[in-house]
């Protein structure tokens, strides 16, 4: 073996690198445990201790702190240490909207909203949607003069083509999912998540975020969508606005009157309207007395609803007053105009907006309800701003905010955040202060100025001097982080256009470390299989292939830490998977050395021989599988890019101890003189001189396959498949309970909250833990909604049994979940076109090719067919999901690795071995027959692999590994029964 010295050199500097970077692990997890004695269980003792040394030297001998080290230790995915995992999408509708300036044009708007419906099942880019869906309303239209704004006049002329307002569109769309990308990712910053992952998805408008050990999800939605549109308002008072909303509860309640709208018109009306919360009665409103005396009547019902036919409006919106030193309710100074329960401000909202209720209203006037409701109630204060300008808007905006930080009031105590402004901010902030604080010695005079953020009020203070300095607060009823989050928010930007996410996946601790246990007992069952199988069909040999896969275990661990990867666990069920691949390669050299040893070959000899024999073989079957892992990592995102990286690196690590760490091995016990021995007695003829008739019988496997794949096809049109949430869109919610409990009567109480057939319920591992998959809402983007869907859940829940806790949550938008769909599908066509290709290259013969091809192909059909025909008769999901197309991708990987090994035994029989008049199926025959023993051994390891993974790697892994397992077996079964018998129709003139 030449080049001993350099190979030596490099397997020791590669140890001692791996050996460093896997050190940082060992001193953070030694300065954590520390911290737990410590604090004794108490979190936030232990968060002050690991504060505290954050900065200090921990690694003595490097002199490294512990953030440093924590910077440099191997990270963990959420599916392991828990956290969130979010996927933001940037609004370009709402984008186009501002750059048009809201132009009115009914063309314009037609289109952008018929491009916003397109876009939930197209995956092309939003511009491109709009673009044809305007050329489709306005064939003839022109988009410049809508796009020509004072804002936009240096880049869009007046009368451009629509070619270029297009390219204009893409380069501001560009330009606005960057500027949030930087904003995003500013926020995150600050946030104080150890080791997040922001990633901008290349050619489209969403970005992945991943934030590890993050339990508080509310708060995260908040920080990550808030647009930081920040305004201040002059204010109309209450007085002012009083008569308006009397008028116009008169104009509601003429129309209600118009409309036959009486008190005893519906039963069930008046029964809902007994129901009503009380909550604004508290609050001392006008009403009150109204209610009050209607409750009095014997007919209390007809009496309330009588009222609310009258005063529809103030039904629900309750006056601004306060009792008066006389007794009688006066209204209250200041901007807030009425308040109303959190269920009532739609309805209300609703009223404005109806043509003859917008027909009395001022232009300058904009009712905004405020961003939390009042203290420990859920009512809501509605406030009455007044716009300026031509345009009707805020007199100052959040542009010209240079700072802001949390701080607390020294007078009242509470949270707020303070804000400094530049020169023009400055002095337009003194202008506007002074003119509301009016005559500085009345203080009748005083005004107030309301702070809008993303048209919410956050306060409305009343000013009484004229303020300089261009310093200013938010105050309100916030907590220490909600400040922080404000300002932080404040500090890095606002958004170019509403972010919303589109999909996301919270995981609980408790989830994350039953991962951790289920991928460490696993990988450690697979690394004990696969060394107990070798070491009993390989005697000593297989000892050597124990070592280097051993090797090969602490290079991927090192290379992974090194190059800042996440460990997922589905990162772990790829190192299972390369512990199965990784013995290939011994295997074949294994084998190969056995048949030079039969042919009477001294032990060194063969050993050399079978090295360089397998080495076309190795190369081939890896570089093929290593095509599917950059297809996986290019195509996929979170835990498919987790596996992927591990299956790649696992690849090239493992290709390196077996061919040379191997070979060390080998040289070293031969000059030693030691016996080595490549089988046990039982194992030493096994499938030697196999003489199996796979080509005469190639029809029966035709026939066999043609049939299960015609039944799968059938299965597939009549009975679908088990789509996941990533796939079909929805919710995902993992709950466990103290005890067992019915699916059905879970489904049965979800259905009477969030209606029927939008659920499914689903026994998850144990009898006492549920997977609840819903539709509800889901096409609701709204801040609330995520909150009004866990809510009505714990609500159903708490009817079956009270005692529970939600594990694990997902969420798929149906926009991304088209798209993943229509990704996954030209994901696979696209590994099995580019394997395909490999191979021509490769054998240059097309005939390979399409075997190969034809082949792959296959395997994917069985493993769908499988999936659709068993999908509801197993114990366990049967899913269709972004893992099942990875397994999908993977089986391909190692089909085709399977395949590869087969061909090449065929090229060399078909050119070295036989002369050109021997029949060329009995040669392809033989072919097969002599590399049958590899073929079966090298599944059997990766089979038995995969069934530890199976029973070991935990719920969330089952449908995966199974997926793989079955997928494994039949891409065994189509490397020799499918794959050569193509070559053998399709090649009889040039195989001759």
């Amino acid at each position: 073996m030449q080049g001993k010295g350099v190979i030596k050199f490099f397997a020791v500097l590669l140890a001692l690198s791996c050996l460093y970077q896997l050190s940082f692990t060992w001193v953070t997890k030694k300065v954590e445990k520390d911290a737990e004695v410590y604090s004794k269980g108490n979190e936030q003792k232990k968060k002050a201790y690991l504060d505290s040394v954050s900065a200090l030297p921990v690694y003595p001998v490097f002199g490294h702190s512990y953030q440093y080290c924590k910077n440099k230790e191997l990270a963990l995915g959420l599916d392991l240490k828990g956290g969130m995992n979010v996927t933001m999408q940037i609004d370009l509708g709402d984008l186009i909207r501002e750059l048009s300036d809201k132009n009115p044009d009914p063309d314009f708007n037609r289109a952008l909203s018929a491009a916003g419906a397109d876009a939930k099942t197209s995956p092309d880019n939003f511009i491109n949607l709009f673009m044809a869906e305007y050329k489709k309303i306005s064939p003839n239209g022109k988009l410049a003069p809508i796009f020509a704004t004072k804002a936009n006049q240096s880049h869009i002329k007046f009368d451009a083509s629509n070619s270029e307002v297009e390219a204009f569109l893409k380069d501001q769309s560009s330009i606005a999912v960057t500027q949030s990308f930087n904003i995003l990712r500013t926020r995150i910053d600050k946030f104080g998540v150890t080791q997040p992952n922001i990633q901008l998805q290349t050619g489209t408008n969403r970005i992945l975020i991943e934030l590890p050990g993050v339990t508080d999800e509310d708060r995260v939605r908040k920080l990550l969508q808030g647009s930081a549109k920040l305004e201040f308002y002059e204010t109309y008072e209450n007085q002012e606005v009083y008569q308006l909303l009397t008028n116009v509860n008169g104009i509601l309640a003429a129309k209600n009157k118009a409309a036959g709208k009486d008190a005893g018109k519906d039963t069930t009306a008046a029964a809902t309207a007994a129901k009503k919360d009380t909550a604004a009665e508290k609050a001392g409103s006008l009403l009150a007395k109204v209610k009050k005396d209607a409750a009095k009547d014997t007919s209390s019902l007809k009496g309330k609803l009588k009222v609310e036919a009258e005063n529809p409006l103030f039904a629900k919106l309750q006056p601004a007053t306060y009792t008066a030193q006389n007794g009688q309710p006066s209204l209250r100074p200041g901007p807030a105009v009425g308040y109303a329960t959190e269920k009532d401000t739609a309805a209300i909202h609703a009223y404005f907006q109806l043509p003859e209720v917008k027909a009395v209203m001022p232009q300058n006037l904009k009712l905004v309800w405020g961003i939390k409701p009042m203290d420990k109630t859920k009512i809501f204060e509605l406030y009455a701003l007044k716009t300026s300008g031509a345009s009707n808007g805020p007199v100052l905006t959040g542009g010209v905010i240079t700072d802001a930080n949390s701080d607390i009031n020294p007078q009242s105590g509470l949270y707020e955040v303070t804000m400094d402004m530049n020169s023009e901010g400055a002095q337009a902030w003194a202008r506007i202060t002074a003119a509301a604080a009016g005559n500085p010695k009345d203080e009748n005079d005083n005004r107030s100025i309301a702070i809008s953020l993303d048209d919410n009020v956050v306060s409305a203070p009343r000013v009484s001097n004229e303020i300089t300095g261009g310093r200013s607060s938010i105050s309100g009823n916030f907590t220490q982080e909600e400040t922080k989050d404000l300002a932080n928010i404040l500090k890095a930007g606002r958004l170019p256009a509403p972010a919303r996410i589109v999909s996301e996946e919270v995981v609980g601790p408790s989830l994350g470390q039953e991962s951790i246990n289920h991928g460490l007992a696993a990988s450690i069952a697979g690394l004990v299989v696969v060394l107990v199988f070798m070491v009993a069909y390989y005697n000593r040999a297989g000892t050597i292939a124990v070592v280097a896969v051993i090797i090969n275990v602490f290079f991927l661990m090192g290379v992974l830490t090194s190059l800042g990867a996440v460990l997922t666990l589905d990162g772990i069920a790829g190192i299972i998977l390369i512990l199965g691949i990784a013995v290939d390669a011994n295997v074949l050299i294994y084998e190969r050395v056995r048949e030079e040893m039969a042919h009477g070959k001294s032990i060194r000899i063969a050993v050399a021989d079978g090295f360089k024999h397998a080495l076309p073989s190795i190369l081939d079957s890896n570089i093929s599988t290593f095509i599917t892992g950059l297809i996986l990592a290019a195509f996929g995102s979170g835990p498919i890019l987790g596996f992927a990286t591990t299956l790649m690196i696992g690849i090239v690590t493992s290709l390196f101890c077996s061919l040379l760490i191997s070979r060390l091995i080998f040289e070293w016990m031969l000059e030693k003189g030691w016996d080595i021995k490549f089988s046990n007695p039982w194992s030493s003829h096994t499938f030697k001189n196999a003489n199996y008739a796979f080509v005469k019988n190639r029809f029966k496997f035709y026939a066999f396959s043609g049939i299960f794949i015609l039944i799968g096809v059938g299965s597939m049109v009549t009975r679908g498949f088990n789509y996941g949430v990533d796939f079909k869109g929805g919710r995902n919610y993992e709950i466990r309970f103290d005890k067992a409990v019915s699916t059905q009567a879970v489904h049965d109480e979800l259905d009477k909250i969030m209606g029927i057939g939008n659920t499914e319920v689903k026994t998850f591992g144990a009898d006492s833990q549920i997977r609840v998959t819903t539709a509800y809402l889901i096409e609701d983007n709204s801040l609330a909604t995520d909150a009004k869907v866990k809510a009505d859940l714990e609500k159903g829940l708490s009817k079956v049994n009270p005692k529970f806790t939600i594990i694990g949550q997902e969420k798929v938008g149906p926009t991304i979940a088209n798209d993943l769909k229509t990704s996954a599908i030209w994901t696979v066509i696209f590994a099995i076109v580019v394997i395909a290709g490999y191979i021509l290259i490769r054998f240059r013969k097309w005939q390979f090719s399409l075997g190969a091809m034809i082949a792959t192909a296959h395997d994917a059909l069985l493993v769908l067919s499988f999936f659709s025909i068993f999908k509801d008769m197993l114990p366990f999901s049967l899913d269709i999901d972004q893992k099942f197309i990875a397994a999908i991708l993977t089986v391909i990987g190692y089909s085709i690795n399977d395949t590869v090994v087969v061909f090449d035994r065929i090229r060399e029989f078909l050119d070295l071995h036989h002369s050109k008049t021997d029949d060329p199926k009995t040669v392809i025959n033989q072919a097969i027959n002599s590399t049958l023993s590899r073929t079966i051994i090298t599944a059997l390891t990766v089979i038995f692999v995969l069934v530890v993974l199976f029973i070991f790697g935990g719920d969330v892994l089952r449908g995966f590994s199974f997926a793989l397992l079955i997928g494994v077996c039949f891409g065994t079964y189509s490397s020799i029964c499918v794959a050569t018998p193509v070559i053998v129709d399709f090649g009889k003139k040039d195989l001759k």
